[in-house]
């Protein structure tokens, strides 16, 4: 079967949501993901796990491969009887050279589809509450190379229709020619006082905008560096009132989520939609018991169990995850009580379509005995708890005080994270990150092990740090760590929240 064909796609400006679905279902399809530097790394994880990822990014004048190298190998990749994409920041059709592309494909008879992206002329200045059309100030819009060559003998624009002919300009990857742009337009006619904005890196968490006149625009926009796009025009005058993306919450602030990976993904886009950019850096682990034979046991004598206790949301999917391995199904809980800490917990149960009877009102272990011998006596009881090798031995031996038969099984290993992204450590050092998050004892420990104590001791009172919660806390304090952000609800939306306070609380005391 000939499978072999070559998708260009647009991957947007920088935000990875403003991928099309198309162009999703593109990535996910791919044997072969060719990428340029503008693409947000975040989208090459929905490649296939063998897919075979290959960068050809230019940056200013390094280029990974030349163009006419990078038209080979798309060639060369699909008649390898291969699905490849071509994965392109902004639009492929957009000063994005997908044109060139297609045309050798063509010539060697490779079938090609174009998916197109949202190009940053459009999405760029959305981003920074400038409309490029509004019928109050213009409907012409025009898109426009900054790359021109200024030495060049003639210009291949037509700066005199160009200049006053369209309402809205906007220059992709104009910062060197800034000045000859700003020239060419006023010597042919456009007022200096014009309002023009500069941005760059837009739609991205690293968005800087820059607002002025064609008159002081160049003076203005001189420490903006490549990527970023020019926009000319009386729309820009709008900004001040359509100004959203850069007046989120958490926007400017880079902030540490040190969670496992599988866990990472809900906290991140919490933290991502109020506007912060946010490091991954997992420094924990989730793997399975070294003898699944304990869990197995108490697995298979369920009918004669009263209580499960799920102490967190990697307790219940490791627990499920081994009956269901076992050939078992939650049927296999009729008659048995669920009880689970903190709301987190509770969903991941309800997700298994399975009930629970106690939910205690606080969400720490030492609450958990005193309401569950409110709603039974547990004198007698058998209790099941699955947890974590690391877990700490206060509850079980409150219960079985109260009387119960406690089966305090491990169902996961908490580990330290195979993590040596030092790209964290020069951030952290340097001062580039405002706050690191820690979601668990295990992710404080960790984390000082993998960055190192005497690092740690370089950086530790230019950084922010924030607890989920007290036992989390505690652990902090020990290894001498300053603690300015905690959690009054000891759940995730808890701790986005006492992030919230704590910046608001700042800008503050800043005015």
């Amino acid at each position: 079967m000939n499978n072999k064909i070559v998708y260009l796609v647009g991957a947007g400006p920088g935000d990875p949501g403003l991928i099309t679905v198309k162009g999703m279902a593109c990535i996910r399809k791919a044997d072969v993901l060719v990428y340029d530097y503008l693409v947000s790394k975040s989208l090459l994880k929905n490649a296939k796990h063998d897919a075979e990822i290959i960068y050809v990014g230019k940056q200013g004048n390094k280029h990974t491969m030349e163009q006419e190298d990078i038209n080979q190998l798309l060639a060369t990749k699909a008649k390898e009887n291969k699905v490849v994409t071509r994965l392109k920041g902004g639009d492929p059709y957009v000063f994005g050279r997908g044109g060139e592309e297609g045309l050798v494909l063509k010539e060697q008879k490779i079938p090609f589809e174009v998916v197109p992206g949202i190009t940053a002329a459009i999405a760029t200045p959305a981003y920074a509450g400038i409309p490029v059309t509004h019928r109050s100030y213009t409907s012409t819009f025009g898109l426009i190379t900054g790359h021109e060559d200024p030495t060049k003998d003639r210009s291949e624009i037509d700066w005199e229709k160009l200049s006053t002919g369209i309402g809205t300009l906007t220059f992709y990857m104009g910062i060197k020619n800034l000045p000859n742009i700003v020239e060419q337009l006023t010597k042919h006619g456009r007022p200096k006082d014009t309002p023009a904005a500069v941005i760059r890196w837009g739609t991205t968490t690293a968005q800087k905008t820059v607002v002025g006149t064609l008159a002081n625009i160049v003076e203005k926009a001189k420490e903006i560096k490549p990527p970023a796009i020019t926009i000319v025009g009386e729309v820009v005058k709008l900004r001040d009132q359509l100004n959203w993306f850069e007046t989120r919450p958490l926007f400017g602030k880079t902030i540490v989520v040190t969670r496992s990976r599988d866990q990472a993904s809900e906290f991140s886009d919490r933290l991502f939609d109020l506007g912060a950019d946010v490091i991954e850096f997992p420094t924990i682990s989730i793997t399975g018991p070294d003898d699944f034979g304990p869990l197995d046991k108490e697995i298979k004598r369920l009918d004669s169990t009263d209580w499960v206790i799920f102490t967190s949301v990697n307790g219940v999917d490791s627990f499920f995850q081994r009956i269901f391995d076992l050939g078992g199904d939650v049927r296999d809980l009729k008659g048995v009580k669920i009880c689970a800490i903190g709301p987190a917990t509770t969903e991941k149960v309800r997700e298994f379509h399975v009930k629970v009877d106690c939910q205690p009102p606080k969400y720490v272990a030492e609450s958990v005995a005193e309401v569950l011998n409110t709603v039974e006596d547990l004198k007698g009881k058998r209790i099941l708890m699955p947890r974590t090798d690391i877990a700490r031995s206060y509850l079980p031996e409150e219960l079985q005080k109260l009387g119960a038969d406690v089966a305090d099984i491990i169902a996961y290993k908490t580990v330290i994270a195979d993590n040596e992204d030092d790209a964290v450590l020069e951030k952290l050092k340097s001062g580039a990150v405002d706050i690191v998050t820690f979601t668990s004892s295990s992710t404080v420990r960790n984390f000082v092990q993998i960055i190192g104590k005497d690092n740690l001791d370089d950086f530790k009172e230019k950084v922010q740090f924030a607890s989920i919660g007290p036992i989390t806390t505690k652990t902090i304090e020990e290894m001498d760590i300053p603690l300015s952000i905690k959690a009054d609800e000891y759940t995730i939306p808890g701790l986005v929240k006492a992030i919230l306070d704590q910046v608001n609380k700042n800008v503050e005391g800043e005015i």
